[in-house]
Formats: structure tokens, sequence, C-alpha cells
């Protein structure tokens, strides 16, 4: 048994999520906030038969395409006086990270 957790944009944790149901694997979703940006983000975790990891791999690649979109950074902190003018930023959103754990006991109660 293995334990696949993608971590993916919060725009395509409904797509995912329901694409996993349908080819018949249960999942759990939990939102989560990221570190660069800060941003929403999902974290989709399906416990699975090792036979069964490529398949759902297969399916989060399918349906977490990489995009761009421009952002405003996180303004640092300045001191008094000082002024910081923010300017939009082009950035690689989406896509999936993707962790495969080996699963040491399952049970459903």
């Amino acid at each position: 048994m293995k334990m696949v957790i993608a971590i993916v944009h919060v725009d395509d944790a409904g797509g995912l999520t329901k694409a996993l149901s349908q080819a018949g694997f249960g999942v759990t979703q939990a939102k989560s906030a990221g570190g660069f940006l800060r941003r929403q983000n999902s974290m989709i975790f399906a416990g699975v038969p090792e036979r069964d990891v490529e398949r759902v791999i297969g399916i989060v690649r399918d349906k977490c395409q990489s995009r761009t979109e421009q952002v405003s950074p996180l303004p640092p902190v300045v001191e008094p006086g000082e002024v910081y003018m923010p300017y939009p930023m082009e950035v690689e959103v989406g896509g999936a990270t993707i962790f495969v754990l080996d699963v040491e006991r399952f049970e459903k109660c």
C-alpha cells in the first residue's frame, strides 16, 4: 500500500479530486498555504495499492498543468520614510508536487 500526496494549486484541486474519484480512488483534500507566494494550495491524499501509483500520478499530471501568472510580490520590511514600489512579476504556478510514501498499516473503520 502507498500513500500518494499531491500538493496542487487550489484552482486544480476540484477537477483532480473529481477525476480521481471517477477513476475509483478514494481521496481526501486538505487546504494548505504555500511558501514563496503564500497562496492557498490543496493537498490531495490517496491511499492506493502499489500497482495503481503510476495511474494516480498520470491523473495528477493530466489535471494539474503549470501556467504563468502576474503577481505582486509581498513587500519587505522597510524603515520609516522608505518607499517600496512592488512591480508585478511573472511566476509559474500550478502543476503538482507529488510524494509517494510507504504505508505500514491501513485500517478503515
